[in-house]
């Protein structure tokens, strides 16, 4: 949600700044802006829309400075328009910021500002930063004007400014939103909220932690607090590289990532099982053995599409660890009064490390003492770094707004968790080998049914690319996926869709079926089997058209419904690896029919990084 670039060196900083910002456009954004400094002043431009119409506003500016920074904005405050965009100035003209995050208690600094006679432009909460910065710079350094200003601020940011008074220069930091510092080497520096802006130039990064500010030109760079005390980093090393950002020949991103799910699968569990002995071996895990024997509890608690797989590790856990689990909506758990306690284990599950409510939820349990773990994509993210231990999903970078493959990855660190706990709780050898030996499996399987069905799912979207109106249907492991279908067909096809438990079918849902609804039943051969047949016949007797995705084999459900997707036979806890991929899917080629932004779907973000 939103992005920040900014760029310090020896060459023009327009184009590497242009982009940086096209590289974090799959994080979902509105209006666009870049400033850049040209003989000591500092020439800005922001336009409204898609990157590409400030690109073309700026095509002719000669900009040769080699220090600026750029902004995409997601609106959060004021409408998305140009004057809204950022980067926002004071009333000198001669400071530029921009800013992820939401500023809390700017109605209170506006009008003390406004008192002090400073004149506001835009609707935003972040101008008050420009002009609080404005207010503290006489006799100050740019650093030490925003430290002080950043002290007099209630709520989350990202920032990045730069100020004619402190020439080729940019300050930024961070409370609530990432940045990173990357080190390319000769008195050039990059400054971002996301690695994927970067990688063209550098692997070398810095993760600013929160309330840190680093001041950077062609000199080096310097990190300290707010409260200026200076703070000492190491550099990491981003271990993927820009071609797995890239699509390399796909049409989307979501289909690149869906078509790389077996490969994320392979990658998630190299090393970390031992089929022999019916184990999972990964350190997050290893280092805390002794912690998790005394856990009684599980909370999980994770946002959108992660939500969706950690209920299949809800089911896991509890059918094969024997441990009560409860999965928690982030932006609901950090409002509650959680009931935690020493025998209370937090899982904390996120694509980016970064989710604005998921890290509250962290930070309410740190504080209440708990146990912490973390399953993550992001390496070094904010999440990775807080919890006491975790795992990384090792899915490389996701670039579509829309989650797939790390979904994926999310399931199958659940099954390694649901081994490691389930065999130190009574889980016998033989079904942890077994557990061991499909889950090595999976990924074959899952590349199998790709092979084999991608083409019947292309031919039978172009049927349901004209209902406007979808139920997916699920019970035990597959209500997620059902879940799931309904997510990706109204995120990316605009189709309204609810996702329900089979068995609730009755308990409302059928009251609106008609010619307008299709519903897509998760029927795979499984313990309820049987019951999902049965809710098929009941939409059938209201005359509803039925597509059914079943286990290869059954050909007797094909008297039941109007068509059929078929996936391999698996173990029943790990069909919902397999069935998320179908609707997946099946919802990308619905949303290619229906001529959607399939990588960008209006109105959303990759990231939420504010509430």
């Amino acid at each position: 949600m939103c992005g920040i670039i900014g760029y310090v060196g020896t060459s023009p900083a327009k184009p590497i700044i242009l982009e940086g910002l096209k590289r974090m456009e799959y994080r979902g954004y509105d209006s666009a802006g870049i400033a850049v400094f040209e003989n000591g002043k500092i020439s800005s431009e922001k336009k409204a829309g898609k990157l590409q119409v400030l690109t073309d506003e700026v095509s002719e500016d000669h900009w040769s400075g080699t220090a600026g920074i750029g902004h995409i904005r997601w609106a959060t405050h004021g409408i998305p328009n140009d004057v809204n965009a950022h980067p926002h100035t004071d009333c000198t003209g001669k400071i530029y910021l921009i800013h992820n995050g939401i500023i809390e208690n700017f109605h209170e600094l506006r009008e003390r500002l406004t008192a002090e006679g400073h004149e506001f432009t835009t609707q935003t909460d972040t101008e008050v930063l420009t002009h609080l910065i404005e207010s503290h710079l006489p006799g100050n350094s740019l650093s030490e004007a925003v430290k002080a200003s950043l002290k007099e601020v209630i709520g989350t940011y990202g920032l990045a400014v730069v100020s004619e008074m402190d020439p080729d220069t940019i300050v930024a930091a961070r409370l609530g939103s990432p940045l990173i510092l990357g080190i390319i080497g000769d008195g050039e520096y990059m400054i971002a909220s996301d690695a994927t802006a970067i990688l063209p130039h550098t692997r070398e990064v810095i993760y600013l932690d929160e309330g840190e500010v680093v001041t950077v030109n062609r000199k080096g760079f310097t990190i300290t607090t707010v409260d200026n005390t200076t703070v000492e980093k190491n550099s990491s090393k981003i271990e993927w590289d820009i071609q797995q950002a890239e699509k390399q020949g796909y049409d989307h991103f979501m289909l690149k990532e869906i078509m790389e799910i077996p490969r994320v699968i392979e990658d998630g569990l190299r090393g970390r099982l031992i089929i022999e002995d019916g184990i999972a071996h990964f350190g997050g895990f290893l280092e805390y053995e002794d912690k998790w024997r005394s856990i009684e509890r599980i909370v999980i608690v994770a946002c959108g599409g992660a939500a969706i797989a950690s209920r299949v590790g809800e089911y896991m856990l509890e059918e094969y660890a024997s441990i009560p689990v409860k999965v928690e909506i982030g932006s609901e758990f950090r409002y509650r009064k959680p009931v935690l306690d020493e025998h209370t284990a937090v899982v904390i599950v996120s694509q980016s490390g970064e989710t604005a409510d998921t890290i509250a939820s962290l930070r309410e349990a740190k504080r209440q003492g708990v146990f912490t773990f973390g399953i993550v994509n992001v390496v070094g993210s904010t999440i990775a770094r807080e919890v006491d231990a975790g795992m990384y999903i090792h899915a490389g970078p996701e670039v579509a707004v829309a989650s797939t493959k790390v979904m994926s990855g999310m399931v199958a660190m659940f099954s390694l968790l649901t081994l490691a706990i389930g065999r130190q709780r009574g889980m016998s050898l033989v079904t942890g080998k077994r557990i061991a030996k499909e889950l090595q499996n999976v990924s074959l399987l899952a590349e199998k049914m790709l092979k084999k069905n991608t083409e019947t799912i292309k031919s039978l979207a172009k049927k349901y690319a004209t209902y406007d109106n979808a139920f997916f249907l699920g019970r035990k492991y597959n209500m997620p996926s059902a879940f799931e279908g309904a997510l990706k067909f109204k995120e990316i096809a605009y189709v309204h869709a609810e996702g329900y438990p089979s068995g609730e079918l009755k308990h409302g849902p059928l009251a609106l079926l008609d010619d307008r609804f299709f519903v897509c039943a998760i029927t795979p051969k499984d313990s309820v089997y049987e019951k999902n047949l049965s809710n098929i016949q009941e939409v059938r007797a209201r005359k509803g058209v039925v597509l059914a995705l079943a286990t290869e084999g059954d050909t007797g459900i094909e008297q039941y419904v109007d068509d059929v997707i078929y996936m391999p036979k698996t173990l029943e806890m790990l069909t919902p690896i397999l069935s998320m991929i179908v609707v997946q899917l099946l919802a990308y080629y619905t949303a290619v029919e229906r001529k959607c932004d399939i990588d960008q779907p209006r109105n959303l973000a990759k990231s939420v990084t504010v509430e």
